[in-house]
C-alpha cells in the first residue's frame, strides 16, 4: 500500500472499512470487496437528493427520542458544515449516516396510493426553465452518464407534489443511534465500531450468496440473481413466444419514459407503441398494455415540443415560460415513475415474492395512471393548440382551454396560465409604471416603431398588436394600457417633463411571481381592473394638466376659433378694410412682408391686442399658389404656427383643414363686404340720380337684384356662423372639458373639423353644391362690376349736365345768351347717346339676373335633395317667399317625399 496514492478512492474506501470494523486490512478484505461493488453499482436512493431534507429527518428522529438539545446542536453543526467548503457531497455523507443508523430488519412501509402522487397540486413558486428538467429522473437507473450531475442541483430547488409526500419511507428510516449524531463523534469508540460493523456485516451476509458482476445493462440487470429471472421477465431470448405479466410491467415502465422495451416498441408507421406480434399474450393483457402505452406516446409528444422550443430563443419569454410549465408537469410525472420503479426495486431487494395482492400489475398501473393520463392528454392538447403561437397569442390559446366544466382540468390550465402570463404581466406593469417597453421578441400587445420621429410620437410610434392581446384582457383595458405608457413617454420626450413616473402614478403591487399572477387572474374585474384604471386616470390627468398649464392648449384652441374661423369680428372687418387696396391688385404684385405689417396694424387697432403674446406671435400671413389672372383676394390666407406638444392636437392634416375652411369663410365674408359696398353705393347715389329719370328703371332693377343677393348671403352667413360653427364649437368645448385623456381631445377635435368640412360643403360629397355656391359668388362680383360701371357712367353724365347748366347760368348772369344753337345741339347729342346706352345696361342687368336666379334655383334643388336636413331647412329660408318654388317643380316636393324617395334610391 506504500506505493499507492494515499488519496485514491480505493485507499480511502479501504481505510473507511478498517475504521468502521476496527480490524486490519487483511481482515476486512471481504467487506472491502462488497463496499467497492456497492459504490460501483448503479443503485440510487429513491428520494430526492435534498441535503436539508435529510438533516430534517435526522432531527425528527432526535425529537422522537426526546433529545431536543441534540437536535438543536445538530442544526448548529450542520450550519457550520454548510459554511465550509471541505465536503462537496454533504448530502451523501448525511444520507450514509442516516442509512447506517436505520434498523435493516424493519419492514419497509409501502405507498398505498400511487395515483394520488401525480395528481397533487403543482408548486406555485415556479422558477424559469431549469436545465436539469431536461434530464430523466435520477431515481430511474437508465445508464445515462450525465444524469447524476444534473440531479445534484435539484437539492436546492423547492419540492412539492409527489416529493412532499412521505415516499421516503420506502427504505424506512429508523431512529438514529445517539453515537451517530453530530457533536458526539469525539466519543465514538468500540461500541460505535461494533454497531457499524454489525450493520455492514448484515448487508454483506444478505447479499453474499449472489453477487452481481455487472450492472451496465440498466434496470433489468439490477435485479439480484437470487431472484429467478423467470419471475420478472420471462425467457424471451430462448425462442419462447410467451411472456409474463411482470415482464410487461417492467417494459411498460420503459414505455412510460418514451423508451422502447424488449417486447413493446414504437411503430413508426402507426405512430404508437405496439407489442411484438410474435409475443403470445391474452387479449385482455394486450388491450391493457395498449392503453398504458398511450402515456408513453403522450409523454413523447409533450417532450418533443419542449425539447424543440426550449432551445429556440425567438420563442420568447412567454414561450419559455410555457416550456417551463410543461417541464414541471413532466417532472411530477417522472416522480410518479420513480415511485413505481422503487416499488419494483423493493420487491426485487426483498428476495422473495410478495404475492399478487402486493406486487405491481398492469391493472394496478392502469388505475394508478388514470389521473396522470388525463393530465398528459391535456398537456398534449395544449401543445397541439399552441403550435406556431407565441407571446400574447400563446397565452390566449392556453386561456381558451381553461373554459371547461372539469375542475381538475381547469386547475391545471389555470396554473399553466399563471406561469405563461407572468412575463406578459411583467411587460404590462413595466410599461404602465415606467413607460419602458423591453419586448425583444415582439410578444407584448404594445408595439413600438423606433423610426417614428418625436413630432409623430403620439400618433404613430406606439400601436396595438391586436393578435397579441390576451383573451383575458379586454380591448378597453388594452387601449388604456397603451395610453398609459404612451402618455409617460409623451411627457418625457415631447413635453420634456422630468417628473419621475413614481410621482405621477402611485405604483401598486405588481405580479412578482406566478402566484401573484394567478391571484390577479382570479379577480380580473376587480384588483387588476382597478390597477389599470388608477394608472390610466392619474397619468391622463397629469398629462392634460401639463398641456393646459404649461403649453396653453385650450387658449390655442380658442385662438383657432377667433382668427382662422373668423370669430373675432372687429379684427376681421378692420383687416378687410386695410387689405382692400392691396388685395385688389394682381396677385403677382403682392409682398408677404407688406401684408404682415397690415396684419399687425389690424391687431393693434382692435380687441385682438389684448390676447396673449404667445398667441399673437403665431399669427402670420400666407400666400397661396398663384394662378394666371388671380387677384390678391384669391391668394390671401391667414396662418397659425404650431409646434411642440400642441402640434400633436393641431397636426398638419388639421391645419390644412383649417386653411380650407378659412379660405371658404374668407370668400363668403368678402361677398358680404362687397354687398355692403353695393348697398352703400346705392344709398349714396339714389338722391344724386333723381334728376335723371331715364335711369329709374335700371336703378330699380339693380336694387331688386342686390336685395336678392343680400338675402342669400345673409342666410348663408347665418347658416355657417350659427348652425355650423357655433354649434360644432359648443360640442367640441363640452367634449374637451369632459375629456379623460389626450386621445379624447384629439378625437373630438377631428370630429369638429370633419363636421365643419362637411357642413360647409367642402367634402367630396358636396362638390356640386360648392361649385354652384362659387358660381353665385362670381355673379355677385360680376354684379358689383356692372353696377360700378353703371354708376360711373351715370355720375359722369350727371357731372356733364350740371356743368352745362352752370355754364348756361353763368353766361345768363353776364347778360349773354345762355347757349348757342351749336352748343345746345352738341349737348342734346351727348344726352341722346347716353340714353341709348341705358337699354344696353338694362339688358346686361337682365342677363345677369337671369343667370343668377338660374344658379340659385339649381343650388336650391341640390339643397332639397341633400341628405343633411339642415341643408334642406336652409333651402326653405333662401326661398322664403316661394319665388323659386313657383318656377321649379322639383322644389315643390315636401321633405317627407324627398326623404322617402332618397331612401328608395338607397
Amino acid at each position: 500500500m506504500a506505493g499507492l496514492d494515499q488519496k485514491s478512492p480505493n485507499v480511502l474506501l479501504q481505510s473507511l472499512c478498517c475504521r468502521i470494523m476496527g480490524k486490519s486490512e487483511v481482515d476486512v478484505a471481504h467487506q472491502f470487496q462488497y463496499a467497492v461493488r456497492v459504490v460501483g453499482s448503479n443503485y440510487a436512493p429513491t428520494i430526492e437528493r435534498d441535503e436539508f431534507l435529510v438533516a430534517e429527518k435526522i432531527k425528527k428522529e432526535l425529537v422522537k427520542q426526546r433529545r431536543e438539545a441534540d437536535a438543536a446542536l445538530l442544526s448548529e453543526l450542520h450550519r457550520k458544515l454548510q459554511s465550509q467548503g471541505v465536503l462537496k457531497n454533504r448530502w451523501s455523507i448525511l444520507y450514509l449516516l442516516l442509512s447506517l443508523c436505520e434498523d435493516p430488519r424493519k419492514p419497509p412501509v409501502r405507498v398505498a396510493n400511487y395515483a394520488a402522487l401525480f395528481a397533487q397540486a403543482l408548486p406555485r413558486d415556479a422558477q424559469s426553465t431549469p436545465q436539469y428538467y431536461c434530464a430523466r429522473p435520477q431515481s430511474l437507473p437508465l445508464s445515462y452518464p450525465d444524469r447524476t450531475q444534473s440531479a445534484q442541483s435539484s437539492g436546492s430547488m423547492g419540492s412539492s407534489g409527489v416529493s412532499s409526500l412521505s415516499i421516503y419511507a420506502t427504505n424506512g428510516p429508523t431512529p438514529t443511534p445517539q453515537s451517530l449524531l453530530p457533536g458526539q463523534t469525539q466519543g465514538m469508540g468500540d461500541s460505535l465500531r461494533q454497531q457499524l460493523s454489525s450493520r455492514l456485516a448484515w448487508n454483506l451476509s444478505a447479499a453474499a450468496p449472489s453477487v452481481p458482476t455487472s450492472t451496465s445493462r440498466g434496470l433489468a440487470n439490477s435485479v439480484p440473481r437470487s431472484v429467478p429471472r423467470s419471475r420478472r421477465e420471462g425467457d424471451t431470448g430462448s425462442g419462447s413466444v410467451e411472456i409474463s405479466e411482470s415482464a410487461l410491467v417492467r417494459d411498460i415502465l420503459y414505455v412510460f419514459q418514451g423508451i422502447d422495451g424488449k417486447c413493446i416498441k414504437m411503430c413508426s408507421s402507426e405512430s404508437c407503441y405496439k407489442i411484438d406480434g410474435k409475443i403470445a399474450i391474452s387479449k385482455s393483457l394486450r388491450d391493457i398494455t395498449s392503453r398504458l402505452a398511450e402515456l408513453g406516446w403522450l409523454h413523447n409528444k409533450v417532450r418533443k415540443y419542449t425539447d424543440q422550443r426550449s432551445l429556440d430563443r425567438a420563442f420568447g419569454l412567454v414561450g419559455q415560460s410555457f416550456c417551463a410549465a410543461l417541464h414541471q408537469e413532466l417532472k411530477e410525472y417522472y416522480r410518479l415513475l420513480s415511485v413505481l420503479h422503487s416499488q419494483l426495486q423493493v420487491e426485487d431487494d426483498q428476495g422473495v415474492n410478495l404475492g399478487v395482492e402486493n406486487s405491481l400489475t398492469l391493472r394496478r398501473l392502469l388505475v394508478w395512471t388514470y389521473d396522470p393520463k388525463i393530465r398528459l392528454k391535456t398537456l398534449a392538447a395544449l401543445v397541439d393548440h399552441c403550435q406556431g403561437r407565441k407571446g400574447g397569442e400563446l397565452s390566449s390559446a392556453v386561456h381558451a382551454y381553461g373554459k371547461t366544466g372539469d375542475p381538475y382540468m381547469r386547475a391545471l390550465v389555470q396554473h399553466i396560465l399563471s406561469l405563461v402570463s407572468h412575463p406578459i404581466l411583467n411587460f404590462l406593469y413595466r410599461w404602465i409604471y415606467d413607460g419602458e417597453l423591453e419586448d425583444t421578441y415582439h410578444e407584448f400587445f404594445v408595439a413600438s416603431d423606433p423610426t417614428v420621429k418625436t413630432d409623430r410620437l403620439w400618433h404613430d410610434k406606439y400601436t396595438l398588436r391586436k393578435s397579441m392581446i390576451p383573451s383575458f384582457i379586454a380591448m378597453d383595458q388594452a387601449r388604456k394600457v397603451l395610453l398609459i405608457g404612451k402618455s409617460i413617454n409623451f411627457l418625457h420626450q415631447v413635453c420634456h417633463d422630468r417628473t419621475p413616473p413614481g410621482k405621477i402614478i402611485a405604483a401598486s403591487k405588481s405580479a412578482d411571481s406566478p402566484k401573484d399572477a394567478a391571484e390577479l387572474f382570479t379577480d380580473l374585474e376587480g384588483a387588476f381592473q382597478s390597477n389599470i384604471d388608477a394608472a390610466y386616470f392619474e397619468t391622463s390627468k397629469y398629462l392634460l394638466d401639463v398641456l393646459n398649464k404649461n403649453y396653453h392648449l385650450l387658449e390655442h384652441m380658442q385662438a383657432m376659433r377667433r382668427y382662422l374661423l373668423l370669430g373675432q369680428g372687429d379684427f376681421i372687418r378692420h383687416l378687410m378694410d386695410l387689405l382692400k387696396p392691396e388685395l385688389v391688385r394682381p396677385a403677382t404684385t403682392l409682398y408677404q412682408h407688406n401684408l404682415t405689417g397690415i396684419l399687425e396694424t389690424a391687431v393693434r387697432a382692435t380687441n385682438a391686442q389684448f390676447d396673449s403674446p404667445e398667441i399673437l406671435k403665431r399669427l402670420d400671413v400666407r400666400l397661396l399658389e398663384v394662378s394666371p389672372g388671380d387677384t390678391g383676394w384669391d391668394v390671401f390666407s391667414m396662418d397659425y404656427h404650431v409646434d411642440g406638444p400642441i402640434a400633436t392636437v393641431f397636426t398638419r392634416e388639421c391645419m390644412s383643414h383649417y386653411l380650407r375652411v378659412f379660405n371658404f369663410l374668407w370668400r363668403a365674408k368678402r361677398m358680404e363686404y362687397i354687398l355692403t359696398d353695393i348697398w352703400k353705393g346705392q344709398m349714396c347715389n339714389a338722391k344724386l340720380l333723381k334728376s335723371m329719370p331715364e335711369l329709374s328703371g335700371v336703378l330699380h332693377q339693380c336694387h331688386i337684384l342686390a336685395s336678392e343677393m343680400v338675402h342669400f348671403i345673409h342666410q348663408m352667413q347665418y347658416y355657417i356662423t350659427f348652425e355650423v360653427l357655433e354649434c360644432s364649437w359648443d360640442e367640441l368645448w363640452n367634449k374637451v372639458q369632459q375629456a379623460q385623456d389626450l386621445d379624447h381631445i384629439i378625437a373630438a377635435h377631428e370630429v369638429f373639423l370633419d363636421t365643419i368640412i362637411s357642413r360647409c360643403l367642402l367634402d367630396t360629397n358636396s362638390r356640386a353644391l360648392l361649385n354652384q355656391l362659387r358660381a353665385i359668388f362670381d355673379q355677385i362680383i360680376e354684379f358689383q362690376n356692372a353696377q360700378d360701371t353703371l354708376y360711373r357712367a351715370a355720375l359722369e353724365e350727371l357731372q356733364l349736365r350740371l356743368q352745362f347748366e352752370e355754364r348756361k347760368k353763368r353766361l345768363q348772369s353776364e347778360g349773354e345768351w345762355g347757349v348757342t344753337a351749336a352748343d345746345e345741339e352738341v349737348e342734346n347729342k351727348r344726352v341722346q347717346e347716353f340714353c341709348e346706352t341705358i337699354p344696353k345696361m338694362r339688358s346686361q342687368l337682365r342677363i345677369l339676373t337671369h343667370f343668377y336666379q338660374g344658379i340659385v334655383q339649381q343650388f336650391l334643388v341640390l339643397l332639397m335633395t341633400s341628405t343633411d336636413e339642415s341643408l334642406q331647412f336652409l333651402s326653405f329660408r333662401l326661398d322664403f317667399n316661394e319665388h323659386y318654388k313657383a318656377r321649379e317643380p322639383r322644389l315643390r316636393m315636401s321633405m317627407g317625399t324627398t326623404r322617402g324617395r332618397r331612401s328608395s334610391y338607397m
